[in-house]
């Protein structure tokens, strides 16, 4: 081992253990990764940026913005619900169609995007028919992983694998080279998930009452929210004048929430004067760090009776009951309210919202916290939070997309934001045409990958399925920077000899017993990395390595990197795998033992299919 050997596997080691703690993001320690190996010359500034121009990362970004409109318009929602029409009411069955849906959907989409669409559907499902939800999610999150091995675009390390085998002057995987495999894979997972894996889930049942939620409209009802509104008017003298919301303290103090600021015009003082009871006309602001409370502004807050008035003798100020359209002020295109869910790494476990200072962290405000098993409301001041409590929040839709970047303290529940803000049904008769179309610019190999999606991509945005705003919400650029900063640690394994002496070491340990004992191998490896790290950069790592093997042992490596792509889909056996795993956990009630129950049977399953057929599909 050279110098620059242990350098760069000191760098991947420390990359690796930050991926399993997560005291850092995912997307932080990729950039790490990528000025560590620039910074110590391993690579030039050109060979570590390179990562940004790739294909693959492009590709997997304008997949996004496919995948954002699919979501946003309603079209994937209407085919799940469509689909799951035909469910019936026996246990299996549902089983099957919820599985069987999920695969179809997620071979397209992103597996995240699928299950938090269909969620609330299957929870209705689960309470109309009186079976635990516990005995659905689980087959729900895994039908969503197992359709993502079923085409090129289906998951991001499919795209990689490709690119991996095309940089090598190898012919790339075409649109459903994985499709034969991945129908194999869908059918076995199905079939023991109704047969095997439903005996094993648990049968618990669950408070679901506040989980049967589809829109933030139901949201509101759900959680009574308009009942607590009243009205607050800045006398003259006020405290509260020139202060802005967030200086006024109403929360943290007296557990009071500003959701709108109503400012009379300029007039308003000449016509109280005068005795001029003309209807004028106030206009609505949302409140936020730069807008300060002036004299006359009205403000309409939620919060019990009492603590409102002790608001109000605090600072000076009006108590006003609420008007029927104030309740607008909790959902409207500019504001809304959404669900959170806190997944078992969540930095926010054990801590109050006052200590993680919410509000001015998130620019959101917690309106109500849920708890499975409990009905009675939860003190917002002195709760500590738990692995999956759900947290009600209100403010700008803007803020809400943006917890999507915040993927480690939270799961955003269905995509609440496109619900008030739905385009007309005409657009996503266009997402349909567009996403139609681009598979067939890709199943016919017309264009090459990243020119088929990066046209769907802009014809999204030309014919309003997503403004360009929201195209750019839509792009998760926390995995863009991961694949791009972890693509340069593939390239630095290569450049200081460290892929061909791992490859060789796997050839010199299992080539002996053969070629299929070495695909074993990286399958294994592959699966286990994968419960723990991002399936993305557990391919980018080990994919190198499977070309390498297959080059040592002189055999052609598509079976080899088809076996990486896969293990890296097989994330059954923990609910940190997959954010869809824990997207589920919540609301099935489940434990991380039900996950190791299911999934590693499953896994395993899964090995023997590939072991029987993928030499046979590509021969070694």
């Amino acid at each position: 081992m050279t110098l620059e050997m242990w350098l760069v596997l000191g760098i991947l080691v420390a990359a690796i253990v930050l991926f399993i703690t997560e005291w850092l993001r995912v997307d932080v320690v990729a950039l790490g990764v990528l000025l560590s190996l620039m910074v110590t010359g391993v690579l030039t500034t050109g060979e570590a940026l390179a990562g940004f121009s790739s294909t693959a990362v492009l590709t997997i970004a304008a997949l996004f913005v496919v995948g954002g409109a699919v979501l946003h318009t309603g079209l994937a929602g209407a085919i799940g619900r469509r689909i799951l029409t035909i469910a019936g009411d026996s246990e299996w069955r549902l089983v099957l169609v919820i599985m069987g849906a999920v695969v179809l959907l997620s071979g397209f989409m992103s597996d995240t995007g699928t299950v938090a669409v269909l969620l609330p559907a299957i929870i209705s499902l689960a309470t109309s028919t009186k079976i635990s939800p516990a005995k659905l999610l689980i087959p729900l999150a895994f039908g969503s992983l197992l359709g993502g091995a079923m085409t090129l675009i289906g998951t991001p390390p499919n795209i990689i694998v490709s690119e991996v085998l095309q940089d090598a002057g190898y012919e790339p995987f075409f649109f459903f080279s994985y499709t034969p495999m991945g129908l194999v894979l869908a059918a076995i997972g199905i079939t023991f998930m109704i047969f095997v894996g439903r005996r094993l889930l648990p049968d618990r049942q669950v408070a679901v009452e506040k989980q049967v939620v589809a829109t933030p409209k139901e949201l509101v009802d759900v959680y009574r929210l308009p009942e607590n509104l009243l009205r607050l008017r800045v006398r003259r003298g006020s405290g509260l004048i020139g202060r802005t919301v967030f200086e006024s303290s109403l929360r943290e103090q007296f557990d009071v929430t500003v959701l709108k600021i109503m400012r009379p015009p300029d007039l308003w003082d000449l016509a109280e004067s005068e005795g001029i009871h003309t209807e004028l006309k106030d206009t609505p602001i949302i409140p936020d760090k730069e807008v300060t409370i002036e004299r006359n502004d009205v403000l309409i807050v939620q919060g019990e009776v009492t603590a409102v008035n002790q608001a109000a003798i605090h600072w000076g100020l009006a108590v006003q009951p609420a008007k029927p359209k104030d309740s607008k002020a909790l959902l409207s295109r500019e504001v809304g309210v959404a669900e959170l869910l806190l997944p078992p790494r969540s930095s926010l476990l054990g801590k109050t919202l006052a200590e993680v200072r919410f509000g001015t962290t998130y620019r959101l405000t917690v309106l109500a916290i849920g708890r499975p098993g409990t009905q009675e409301p939860l003190n917002l001041k002195t709760t500590r939070l738990q692995f999956g409590d759900t947290l009600v929040v209100q403010g700008r839709w803007h803020d809400i997309s943006r917890l999507r970047d915040f993927r480690r303290d939270f799961v955003v529940m269905g995509e609440p934001e496109s619900e008030v803000d739905r385009p007309p049904r005409s657009k996503a008769r266009w997402a349909a045409i567009i996403m139609i179309g681009m598979l067939v610019l890709m199943v016919g190999e017309f264009v090459p990958l990243v020119t088929a999606s990066l046209i769907a991509a802009l014809l999204i945005v030309l014919t309003g399925c997503l403004t360009m705003d929201k195209a750019y919400d839509a792009i998760d650029w926390r995995s863009i920077v991961l694949i791009a900063g972890m693509l340069p640690m593939s390239t630095a394994l290569e450049k200081v000899g460290l892929v061909n002496l791992i490859a060789t070491g796997f050839v010199d340990t299992l080539g002996g017993i053969g070629p299929l004992a070495v695909m074993i191998g990286l399958f294994l490896l592959t699966s286990v990395f994968t419960q723990v790290l991002s399936n993305t950069a557990t391919t980018v790592v080990i994919a190198p390595i499977a070309l390498a093997a297959a080059q040592t042992l002189g055999i052609q490596p598509q079976a080899f990197l088809m076996a990486v792509a896969i293990a890296a889909s097989m994330a059954f056996a923990s609910p940190v795998a997959s954010p869809a795993n824990t997207l589920v956990m919540g609301a099935g009630n489940y434990r991380f033992s039900d996950y190791v129950k299911v999934g590693v049977p499953l896994i395993l399953l899964m090995l023997v299919a590939v072991v029987l057929l993928l030499p046979l599909i590509f021969p070694f």
